[in-house]
């Protein structure tokens, strides 16, 4: 175990980024909106969220209209609003973003949840009970979405959670900058109020465990999401810290073991948060990453946030050993590096260069180079693709009444919060099929006549055609649209 480092001056307490909108900033911001009859950002949304609708209600003082508009489509809303990358979705396709200020979607979105999450308003009524059962293992994003629907179905769900606290890496993993613990919780209470059984301290670990589900439930969702950060595979790895560690101890208010002086690995999300944890906490912060910024994981608005928190960045740099004394981490050796013949991601692949090693001096060396596998799905006997549950268009596994969701079977396409969502949308209306009942989940949305007729939805598109404004039925989102966008 590595000695804790000595304690840096001048932390900033954790808080959002951005502060919550006014009544008056979000309703100026939404009277902005064109209402866009095939609007981009819904296209964007990988939950279909009706947004020309959401923000039309809170232009209208509707808050919590708006707010059933957004939770229809994505129950955790709140969560989203904070953390989706919204300039890669719905406000990168905003028609206002090529020669104006795109709307800020995210932030109107969670203005609108949190008036009623804050105050505790039931929004749904679950449908009379159909006396089937439901067990979904993992209470992440792709956990709650698909308790959340199947209860609101009239199914009886019980959620189960290995760890003390549900919300899965929205509780534990997301830094308080972007989601504070509390906002996480709200959002398993919601599920509960629909009356999921959130049964917590509960671990799925074996084959005779899943077979004990089946035996008492019609199904199973596996949520399971990944594990810890892969090892390294250098000398002094024992004295690394796990950047999902650093993470946790931040939001559980526990000490995060960071020094006055940072070395982070990677270049991904999680490793510019956990690099802006440890330069929030006063530590002089450096990122190394094996290739150059052009390979970065991480998307080019939180690499440029990063910039902007003041942290730097070596690239073409290979950790090849901790250096350390007295349990006390020292420096981190490295190895430049030079970019060759693509591997099979697609990226150059790095080659050390001969005689180019260097010492970075450090008391703090934390990895945050992705999650390993899930190791369960084996064990189960779950066939696999690379390492993760195979799954078929409706997210059914090659186990019978067994289905899977999130960042466990995301082979192909963005691990994140909004795909798990629409992952756990997509299980539930294929498990209502194999009930045989007809899953009612909406494809895309169709704009209510309060923005149809809205002057300027009328002045940008015209009268919606005849028969486009019917309701839309109850498909689903198909695999190949959302789960794997």
């Amino acid at each position: 175990m590595q000695s804790a480092p000595s304690s840096p001056a001048h932390p900033i307490p954790p808080q959002e980024l951005l502060p919550p909108m006014t009544a008056h900033e979000a309703a100026v911001e939404a009277n902005r909106c064109l209402y866009c009859y095939d609007a981009p950002c819904l296209q964007a949304c990988p939950t279909h969220i009706d947004i020309p609708t959401f923000i039309r209600k809170i232009g209208t003082g509707n808050l919590r209209g708006s707010a059933r508009t957004i939770l229809e489509s994505n129950f955790l809303g709140g969560t989203c609003a904070r953390v989706c990358p919204v300039q890669e979705l719905c406000e990168g396709a905003c028609v206002l973003g090529a020669d104006h200020t795109p709307i800020q979607i995210g932030r109107l979105q969670r203005h609108a949840v949190d008036h009623v999450q804050e105050r505790g308003i039931q929004l749904f009524t679950p449908a009379p009970a159909t006396g089937h059962r439901v067990a979904v293992v993992g209470s992440g994003p792709a956990g709650i979405s698909a308790s959340a629907e199947l209860a609101r179905a009239g199914h009886e769900v019980t959620l189960y959670e290995k760890r003390e606290l549900g919300g899965g890496l929205s509780t534990y993993g997301i830094i308080v900058l972007r989601e504070p613990v509390e906002v996480a919780l709200r959002e398993v209470q919601a599920a509960r109020d629909l009356g999921v059984n959130v049964v917590t301290g509960h671990e799925l670990s074996d084959r005779a465990g899943l077979d004990e589900l089946l035996a008492a439930n019609d199904a199973v969702v596996l949520a399971l999401g990944l594990g810890a950060v892969p090892a390294i595979g250098i000398p002094g790895e024992e004295h690394i810290l796990g950047g999902l560690e650093v993470i946790e101890a931040s939001k559980m208010d526990r000490p995060t073991g960071v020094g006055a002086r940072a070395v982070i690995i990677g270049a991904g999300n999680t490793a510019i948060d956990a690099a802006t944890i440890a330069g929030r906490s006063g530590a002089d912060t450096l990122m190394v990453y094996r290739r150059t910024e052009h390979e970065m994981t991480a998307y080019r608005h939180e690499y440029e946030f990063a910039l902007h928190e003041g942290i730097r960045f070596s690239f073409l740099t290979q950790p090849v050993e901790v250096l350390h004394g007295n349990g006390q981490v020292t420096g981190l050796r490295c190895v430049r590096m030079r970019l060759g013949a693509p591997d099979a991601s697609g990226r150059a692949r790095p080659e050390p260069v001969p005689g180019s090693e260097f010492v970075i001096p450090c008391d703090t060396v934390i990895s945050a180079i992705g999650q390993e596998k899930p190791a369960l799905a084996a064990a189960m006997g779950l066939d696999l693709d690379s390492g993760y549950i195979r799954v078929d268009d409706g997210l059914h596994t090659s186990l019978p009444r067994v289905y899977a969701a999130g960042d466990c079977v995301r082979v192909r396409g963005n691990a994140s919060t909004v795909m798990a969502v629409q992952d756990g949308k997509i299980a539930a209306a294929s498990i209502e099929r194999a009930l045989g009942r007809t899953p009612r989940v909406t494809l895309i949305p169709t704009p209510p006549a309060e923005v149809r007729d809205h002057p300027l939805y009328l002045a940008a598109h015209g009268p919606v055609p005849n028969g486009v404004a019917s309701t839309a039925g109850a498909a689903h989102a198909p695999a190949t649209e959302a789960h794997h966008g």
